[in-house]
């Protein structure tokens, strides 16, 4: 019996496949449990549209995600921060800080994914990664003065 899942199955697939089972596996536990649905061709068609709907936004997503990225390369973020004797000051400059002054620029990043190779607690200039996906990585300068 052919059906389509709605749910993840251990051991069958993932939902929206479209798997054959044997007959007392489907209508015992897949779909007496709501784990799938018996294809028909009316099924078969909802479950062709829905990869296509979800095929369509991941493309936009990505697509969205590369202009963030293009837009983000390359650009200069000055912090200023009170420092001490020799440059140095107490504390260091956060994720937070970054996340911030890249709002007031009008980038909408969330500071958790602001990548810092190591804390920054001295004036100067510092390459960091922003992970905007998987996928997409975008390098900021971040000035300290």
């Amino acid at each position: 019996m052919k059906v389509i899942l709605i749910k993840d199955v251990k051991g069958s697939g993932k939902a929206g496949d479209i798997i054959d089972a044997k007959d007392g596996y489907a209508r015992n536990f897949l779909i007496k449990n709501g784990l799938a649905k018996e294809a028909d061709a009316q099924a078969m068609n909802d479950n062709k549209n829905q990869k296509a709907a979800a095929d369509f936004h991941k493309k936009e997503l990505l697509k969205a995600n590369k202009e963030l990225r293009d837009a983000l390369h390359k650009k200069e973020v000055e912090i200023e921060a009170k420092t001490g004797e020799n440059g140095k000051f107490f504390g260091s400059i956060t994720n937070k800080e970054i996340a911030d002054k890249l709002a007031e620029m009008g980038f909408d990043i969330d500071k958790k994914k602001i990548v810092l190779d190591s804390n920054i607690k001295s004036t100067g200039a510092y390459k960091v990664n922003v992970r905007i996906s998987a996928e997409e990585t975008a390098v900021i300068t971040v000035t300290v003065v």
